[in-house]
């Protein structure tokens, strides 16, 4: 062989490791590892995704609320945001006291509830969640309110002595209830599961909630759980990067680590919050924040996770996204909070530069290769 052939065969693989450092396409060696530990599959990542951040694009393509929309279009305090199969959006406003549904195009076309306690009416609404032609509204008065999607009333359920801070309901019809327990000493949250008529099947976990007692830290890790594909559970105490998988049975059977840089709380953070909050209550801010904040699921599987890394702009954060596998695969910036991620988009809450509440849906456009 000679010299010029060796050259440029040199000239060719130095090209094709240029491109595997600059084209997400092309990095396709993960670094992380999976394990069977005691019967449950043990998904380890790195601190970096499989690929870059271009390999996923998010535009922007719907905005419901903006200044100068009609008044059933506009929104108050935008508490959830639910989508059904036919892509209907579904947003809860929990100062009005109602749901407002709009089609895919953005158009309003009902509104569910109304304020009150009577039958079709909502008492501080908390959550709402879809659960095949039915849409399940969980009270602050310990009531779940269940509707047909085209807005007629169906039924109530009391929680009777359990107070649900959130509620979602799975393909059964079994529901999750988030619930506290205001132990002086040592309070807790518990995730538990209930059949179709409030009879308690099992605890799925349960986590440390605030405590007053010791100093209030704003800044603590804060449990938080979705239902995921096939009504298996995710849950996560982000104590440390570990997101778990329940069948929906209650057992365990997944555990998605990643190795990550905590995030320290801002000296900015820690003035807000004590200007937002009476002087009475005393302090114990931590130095860092929590591995992550909150999550959702889309319906091939992936897991959206959110840091309290920030994007360029202060109201944009960056999320790390799992493929099915529980593989680390891309970090993208997403504005405001989802809720919903769907048929290849996510459907999410924000607020424009006035702070009103905008409904936005942004469509993923995927750049790696099959």
């Amino acid at each position: 062989m000679n010299r010029k052939w060796i050259s440029l065969c040199s000239l060719f693989a130095a090209f094709l490791l240029f491109r595997a450092a600059v084209s997400p396409g092309l990095q396709t060696k993960w670094k992380g590892s999976v394990k069977i530990e005691n019967g449950v599959t043990v998904v380890r990542n790195p601190q970096a995704p499989l690929y870059g951040k271009d390999a996923l694009i998010l535009q922007e393509e719907l905005t419901i609320g903006k200044p100068g929309s009609p008044p059933e279009a506009l929104f108050s305090d935008i508490r959830q945001v639910a989508v059904d199969g036919k892509e209907n959006i579904y947003v809860l406003d929990s100062k009005e006291s109602l749901v407002k549904v709009f089609d895919r195009e953005g158009k309003h076309l009902r509104t569910i509830g109304r304020p009150g306690q009577g039958p079709g009416e909502l008492d501080n609404p908390r959550s709402i969640s879809i659960s095949g032609d039915e849409i399940m509204v969980a009270e602050a008065s310990r009531r779940l309110s269940f509707f047909s999607l085209a807005g007629s009333h169906l039924r109530a359920l009391s929680t009777k002595e359990t107070w649900a801070l959130m509620a979602e309901t799975d393909s059964k019809g079994d529901i999750i209830i988030v619930t506290a327990t205001l132990d002086p000493k040592a309070p807790f949250y518990s995730y538990l599961k209930f059949d179709g008529q409030m009879n308690l099947l099992f605890e799925i976990a349960r986590s440390p909630a605030p405590n007053a007692s010791k100093g209030y830290n704003p800044f603590m890790p804060i449990s938080y759980l979705r239902v995921y594909e096939k009504d298996n559970i995710i849950y996560g105490y982000p104590e440390d990067y570990t997101i778990q998988v329940f069948n929906p049975q209650g057992k365990l059977i997944k555990k998605i680590t990643r190795e990550y840089t905590p995030v320290e709380v801002t000296e900015k953070e820690r003035k807000e919050m004590v200007a937002d909050t009476p002087p009475s209550i005393k302090f114990d801010f931590s130095r860092y924040h929590s591995a992550y904040r909150r999550f959702v699921a889309d319906d091939e599987g992936r897991i959206i996770v959110q840091s309290w890394e920030k994007g360029e702009e202060e109201d944009i954060f960056l999320y790390d996204i799992f493929d099915a596998e529980g593989r680390y695969i891309v970090q993208a910036p997403i504005k405001g909070r989802p809720f919903v991620a769907l048929k290849g988009k996510i459907y999410g809450s924000a607020e424009d530069e006035e702070g009103n509440p905008l409904v936005i849906r942004y469509r993923l456009i995927w750049k790696i290769p099959d």
